[in-house]
């Protein structure tokens, strides 16, 4: 028997003082925008979305993480490492974020055995998200 599988959405802990912070750096720095915000079980939950990718934020994280400022010297055990986003023109993607004081910690690079440049960035709280060119996923994939 086979599970039939797609990608839904990545998760993202904050702290509650964090939450509208987090919310107005993904909308300002990558063009996000808020789908759903509701409270439920004592924590407030943020849906946004941009394109095919969605991201729930969570303030329900008692502190914060150490942001890193190199992501190869990133790999901590105890924390999520990365997400990726899809980026058509990864120049132009990094060109526009430098335009809005989003500084890269890894790249650009090209990764020769998946055929794809990359990079990468930290949103406001130190989370790794890695921008890649091409994506993975062909061009009008199905949900």
């Amino acid at each position: 028997m086979s599970i039939s599988l797609s990608h839904d959405h990545v998760g993202i802990s904050v702290t509650a003082e964090d939450l509208d912070a987090t919310v107005g750096w993904y909308s300002s720095k990558l063009g996000f925008t808020v789908d759903q915000r509701f409270d439920s079980h004592g924590t407030t939950f943020v849906y946004i979305v941009s394109g095919d990718v969605k991201i729930e934020i969570l303030a329900g994280a008692s502190n914060r993480q150490a942001p890193t400022d190199d992501v190869l010297t990133s790999m901590d055990p105890a924390r999520l490492h990365h997400f990726c986003i899809a980026v058509e023109h990864l120049d132009a993607a990094l060109s526009q974020l430098r335009d809005l004081d989003v500084e890269t910690i890894g790249g650009p690079m090209e990764v020769a055995e998946i055929g794809q440049r990359i990079a990468f960035i930290t949103d406001n709280l130190g989370n790794i998200i890695e921008l890649a060119e091409p994506g993975t996923w062909p061009a009008g994939r199905q949900h």
